[in-house]
Parts: structure tokens; sequence; C-alpha cells
């Protein structure tokens, strides 16, 4: 048998009626002990999906109520439902008749544990909550507040004892639980077309490839050119490099200063240069 059974219960969609649909479930009727015990053994020795259906419907009532208690979190009550019902289908899976323990206890673990992946996973685009205490501190803050404004000084230690974390820890998941969701798109209506998020956190880098493709064009230039000078003589190379591998215009030798360095004429230094130059970019072009 699959871990979630496909089975023909009540449909439940957004564009369907919730109230309709907790008013069919509603009238399914409850299992007595020995019902629901006969059941499990006909499901877990037969794997009867029959008797397997008859214990998912008698409590998708549960699943409903259950739901509502997670309702502050603005998800649609459809979806949490719809989860909660995959967190009961798991539990009739799972479910021991010998045990002594009734379904309703049982499955309240695995309802809840699927509707406090759904939350956790949709609340906002950034995960609020990644770890276990965080998970207990995101989901107890909600119930403990005594209202929608901040909690002072006082009412924080006490949640933070409450929930056995630190002050801090519940103060900055306040502020996260405050946050408000921004629209990436302007509104249709709105004025500050060119200020929304879209318009300025946009990536301008280059793709991928063009990066590898530019990084590699760079350094075929880098080899080339240190290949073209390693060509020129001693004397030619500093010229050149002195002339235009500095970096700064500012800190480029003149022909004058060079012609000082070498004792030779201004003149001399321009035809070392020229000749260099016309050296070099021989050199450059056959290498690329």
């Amino acid at each position: 048998m699959s871990e979630t059974m496909v089975l023909p219960i009540p449909a439940l969609n957004l564009a369907g009626s919730l109230e309709q649909y907790i008013q069919t479930v509603s009238r399914f009727p409850l299992l007595s002990s020995e019902e629901e015990t006969e059941l499990g053994r006909r499901l877990r020795d037969h794997n009867d999906l029959n008797a397997a259906q008859q214990l998912i419907l008698s409590h998708l009532r549960l699943v409903v109520s259950i739901a509502r208690q997670y309702s502050g979190y603005g998800l649609a009550q459809a979806d949490l439902i719809q989860e909660g019902n995959i967190g009961l289908m798991k539990a009739v899976r799972r479910f021991d008749p010998e045990r002594g323990v009734r379904l309703v206890s049982f499955a309240m673990h695995w309802i809840k544990a699927e509707i406090h992946e759904y939350v956790l996973k949709n609340w906002r685009l950034v995960k609020i909550a990644t770890t276990k205490a965080q998970r207990k501190l995101f989901f107890g803050l909600r119930s403990l507040k005594p209202g929608f404004g901040s909690l002072s000084a006082q009412e924080t230690a006490q949640v933070a004892q409450q929930l056995g974390v630190r002050p801090e820890d519940v103060s900055e998941m306040e502020m996260r639980l405050g946050g408000q969701d921004i629209s990436l798109e302007p509104q249709e209506d709105g004025e500050d077309q060119h200020y929304a998020p879209i318009s300025y956190l946009a990536d301008d880098a280059l793709e991928p490839i063009e990066q590898i493709s530019q990084r590699e064009q760079e350094k075929l230039s880098t080899d080339g050119l240190n290949n073209a000078l390693s060509s020129l003589d001693e004397r030619s190379r500093r010229i050149i490099t002195a002339r235009w591998l500095q970096g700064d215009d500012q800190h480029s030798a003149t022909l004058h200063d060079l012609a000082d360095e070498f004792g030779v004429s201004a003149e001399r230094i321009r035809q070392i240069e020229q000749r260099a130059l016309a050296k070099l970019k021989s050199s450059l072009s056959e290498h690329i």
C-alpha cells in the first residue's frame, strides 16, 4: 500500500463551498472503539481499502477542527484542510489497532505535522523557521501573544520563559512575523511604477557562460601580451612597459624621461617605441 492512500473522499477546492464541505464531513458517523479496531485489523491484515476509507471519512471533521487553529497565518482554509487530510491518511496507514490507542489521538500528530510543514513552506517567500526551536517559537508566539500589538519587555520575558527560549529570540521572531510582504510587481493603479522592487532588483551581471567566455578572453589576451613582451629586447620592453603598461596615464614615462634614462635622444626612444609596438602587434595577432 502506498504512503498516502488515494481514496474517494469529499472533493475540496478553492472554487467550491468550504461550508458545504464542512457540512458534508460532519454527517459521517463516528466510530465506536470496537468498530475502529475491527476496521484497523481489516486494513492491516487484508489491505482492505474500504476499511481505510471508513476510518478516514469518520475523522475528516477532526481535520477541519485542527485546520481552524491555523487560520491566523493568512493561508486558505481549504488548503490547510487538504494538507491535514494528507496527514490523516498517513495516520490511518500507520494505525495499529492492537495498541489500545484511539485513532483520533494518534492522527492528531500526523495532521498537525502536515499542516505545520505547509504553513512553514508557504508563509512568506523567506523561510521563517528552520530549526526545531524556531518552529516551536513560530507557532507558539502567535498563541501566547496577548494581543495584536508589540510585546512589552515583560511580556517578551514571559513568552520566552514559557517556550524555553531567549528573550532576544522572541523579539527577533516577532519582528520577522510582523514584517509586511512587498509585491515585486508595481500595482496597476500605483503612481510609483518605477520604484517597485522588480525595477531595481534585476541582476545586471553577465550570464555564467558569458562570464566564462570573458575570463577566457582576458586570459588569452594576458598570455598573448606576456609572450609578445618576452620577444622584445630588454630596452624595448622597458620602453613599452614605462610608456603604455603603467595603468595610469599620469604616471607613464615621457620620451624625454626615457631618453635621460638610456642616454639617447627622445627621437631615438620614439623610433625604438614604434618598432617595438609593430612587433607586439604582429606577435599578438599570431597568438590570438
